[in-house]
């Protein structure tokens, strides 16, 4: 009987033991999930869809995080007609920044709320961005795009709710933004439209002009753009973009191999900075260097700096095709941008290089293009620097072009 007392006894301790275990590790995974629940979703949510829906990029990332003035974002939404990604991307913006916030208006509490910022058709799930007297409205059709698909009949839909939040609080928190002047008089290439729509998202102002009818460059340029020109400009256009970029204005050339003739004026702008254009076509042979099995489709390597980092981070490629090459003789100034392997070589247009049959190395050094090059003097004025997300529209333009970042 004492034995049998014992050992209920022995039981009932090694239970009372289990029980107060089992307390104890329930008390810490509450302690545990509160703790969890308390951080912000960028901490405790992974996300693992294909199309990164529930990230936010790098880019994002500079714009929120320079926030020194209070944002808020109006989502306008019917209770239970809340947009799953959507609230996720909101939360993301909110745990970025204390200078964000989120506030939900019901359109059926507050039924004339939207009146205020825009006459458009509000959806559910529609937003307004708002800082002090700025705000910008961002239709539902706006965050989901829809695009014909003319092969299947129907129409594909994308999500760039980051891009217009994003290009939302830029807008309301910069009264002044980037004018950007185009060149034209040259035979120019017509921007892409997807090249256009990334210049409005990044809230730039696009203006065209000419040389030949004016006599200095434009007071309120904050860069100049040539794209595609298919002609040489004049010396005396030569020298007033000298006399710019020499005051410490900003050039951005995107220009290749033309039909006839070369941009000898264009391209003199460079020897001032050390580079040299070369003649040809630029091939690279080594596999890891090329597209598509096309040795004249580049695959460069790019080198680390503040334009390049986000492609980098975000594991894009730079996919250059029929591109022209620069030589960099005096290094001091230039940073070197996209760079291809060592065996890389230059081939003449003229020639018949397609298929690819290698005829002679006329280089047999890397060649770097683009590039940015620094100001010579310290004393120089600095003009407004040009985006680094433009990186990623650029990289998806099919004619490859020369780059000059001045």
């Amino acid at each position: 009987m004492k034995k049998e007392t014992l050992k209920n006894r022995i039981a009932l301790q090694g239970g009372a033991y289990s029980v107060v275990i089992t307390a104890i590790v329930l008390a810490i995974l509450v302690a545990v999930n509160i703790l969890v629940s308390a951080l912000p979703k960028n901490v405790t949510q992974h996300d693992i869809s294909s199309t990164k829906l529930y990230s936010v990029t790098s880019n994002t990332k500079v714009v929120v995080n320079a926030l020194d003035q209070d944002v808020t974002i109006y989502w306008i939404v019917q209770s239970d007609k809340e947009d799953d990604v959507i609230e996720n991307l909101l939360d993301k913006y909110e745990s970025l920044s204390k200078h964000i916030k989120v506030v939900k208006k019901n359109p059926d509490i507050y039924p004339t709320f939207a009146e205020q910022y825009t006459s458009e058709t509000v959806q559910n799930n529609s937003l307004v961005v708002e800082c002090g007297d700025r705000s910008r409205f961002i239709g539902y059709d706006d965050i989901y795009l829809m695009e014909a698909n003319m092969n299947e009949y129907s129409y594909d839909t994308s999500f760039d709710g980051e891009g217009a939040i994003t290009s939302a609080i830029d807008y309301v928190v910069n009264e002044e933004q980037p004018k950007i002047y185009l060149l034209e008089g040259h035979g120019e290439t017509e921007l892409p439209e997807i090249f256009r729509e990334q210049m409005e998202k990044e809230n730039m102002e696009l203006e065209t002009f000419s040389l030949l009818t004016a006599d200095e460059i434009p007071e309120d340029a904050d860069a100049i753009l040539i794209y595609g020109p298919s002609s040489d400009i004049s010396e005396e256009e030569k020298e007033l973009l000298e006399e710019y970029v020499s005051d410490g204005g900003k050039l951005m050339v995107m220009a290749g191999p033309t039909e006839k003739g070369t941009l000898a004026n264009l391209y003199g702008i460079l020897k001032g900075y050390g580079v040299e254009t070369v003649g040809g076509i630029v091939v690279d042979t080594d596999r890891g260097h090329y597209a598509f099995r096309t040795p004249f489709v580049l695959l460069p390597d790019l080198k680390s700096n503040k334009i390049t980092d986000p492609l980098i981070e975000e594991r894009y490629f730079a996919i250059m095709p029929i591109a022209q090459g620069l030589l960099v003789k005096d290094g001091e100034h230039v940073t070197e941008l996209l760079t291809t392997s060592d065996i890389a070589y230059s081939k003449a247009q003229d020639t018949n290089w397609i298929p690819m049959k290698r005829k002679r190395a006329i280089l047999t050094v890397p060649l770097p293009w683009p590039f940015r090059w620094k100001q010579k003097t310290e004393d120089r004025s600095s003009g407004l620097p040009l985006p680094i997300s433009w990186m990623k529209c650029i990289t998806r333009i099919h004619q490859a072009l020369t780059w000059i970042w001045l």
